[in-house]
């Protein structure tokens, strides 16, 4: 018995010690066999020997649970040492969300224009044909609406190609002045890498009593704007056609990629068309019953321009889900 009191002082962790307990207190344990041989001592002896083993099973029970106590201790402290925290180290970086790059252009779109005290309006996915095309100049037949790629509903009903029927819808509920942009969802049957069947669209609309609103005005705003969106870049306004404007622009700005030095992705031209602008058509005007004014629109394409603040290559990417682009966006 003396071995096991060395045993159980000399022993190093819990396991050790459950391992003795078995040993001594087990079935087949030491213990167990001592007892079980008190049947082959002398009667006269049994009872000295009962005694011994008793105050040898006491002892041991008593030395066990406390090294096991000492030992579960030593194990509890080096594992908070181990796993102690240095408040006074950098954390890791904790993951942070982020605004879709497109939500996040449009934010800053909307941003600006609401600083230069343009109202934000909003109007019907679903639209009708007048709203859509009649008002804006786009009679049926009219070539023009080729170019839209409609998705129809019936024969007047329709998902809206752009968000300018939303300005018929505001003209008619209001009279001027009218300073407002109209940003949202707009759906055109069309896929490719600078395409969606689904984008976004801001335009917007000034309107005045005539004579108020001139060209002058309308480029000054949009330059302002642009350099805000992209920095120092230079802007070209180009005489382009678009059915509710006259006249009309294209609006282009100094490739950012090579600094309109030429590159692929301007096609050397060293610019970059961004948005379409021009003087409201007076047939837009005469569709609404709104007389003796002037005014302004322009529209832009918001993937459009997050792909140039962004750097992305093809626009399906932006909707693809993909988050080894989208966490580039934090």
């Amino acid at each position: 018995m003396k071995t096991w009191y060395e045993a159980i002082e000399s022993a190093q962790n819990v396991e050790r010690i459950e391992e003795i307990r078995i040993a001594i207190f087990g079935k087949k344990g030491e213990l167990a066999e001592a007892f079980a041989a008190m049947k082959n001592a002398p009667d006269d002896q049994k009872a000295s020997i009962a005694k011994e083993l008793n105050e040898h099973k006491n002892a041991l029970g008593v030395l066990l649970s406390e090294r096991k106590a000492v030992l579960q201790l030593q194990e509890l402290e080096a594992a908070m040492k181990a796993e102690a925290i240095d408040v006074t180290l950098y954390g890791p970086t904790p993951l942070r969300g982020a605004l879709h790059p497109v939500m996040e252009t449009m934010d800053r779109i909307v941003d600006y224009f609401v600083s230069m005290n343009f109202s934000v309006q909003t109007g019907p996915m679903v639209e009708d044909d007048f709203h859509n095309f009649e008002a804006l100049n786009l009679p049926k037949h009219h070539p023009a609406r080729d170019m839209q790629d409609t998705f129809y509903f019936n024969d007047q009903m329709l998902l809206r190609t752009h968000t300018s029927p939303v300005q018929i819808r505001t003209m008619l509920q209001s009279k001027p002045p009218i300073r407002m942009i109209a940003p949202g969802s707009v759906f055109r049957r069309d896929y490719d890498i600078t395409h969606t069947p689904m984008f976004h669209q801001v335009e917007g609309l000034l309107v005045d009593k005539e004579g108020a609103v001139s060209f002058a005005n309308l480029k000054f705003i949009l330059e302002d704007f642009l350099k805000y969106m992209f920095g120092d870049v230079n802007v070209r306004f180009r005489p382009s056609f678009f059915p509710f404007t006259e006249p009309s622009a294209e609006v282009d700005i100094s490739c950012i990629f090579c600094g309109g030095e030429g590159c692929r992705v301007c096609s050397k031209t060293g610019w970059l068309e961004v948005l379409g602008c021009g003087i409201v058509d007076p047939n837009v005007f005469e569709a609404v019953g709104y007389k003796d004014v002037s005014g302004y629109a322009f529209g832009l394409g918001v993937e459009r321009f997050a792909m140039l603040i962004h750097r992305v290559g093809d626009l399906r990417s932006l909707f693809e889900g993909d988050l080894r682009l989208l966490e580039q966006m934090r």
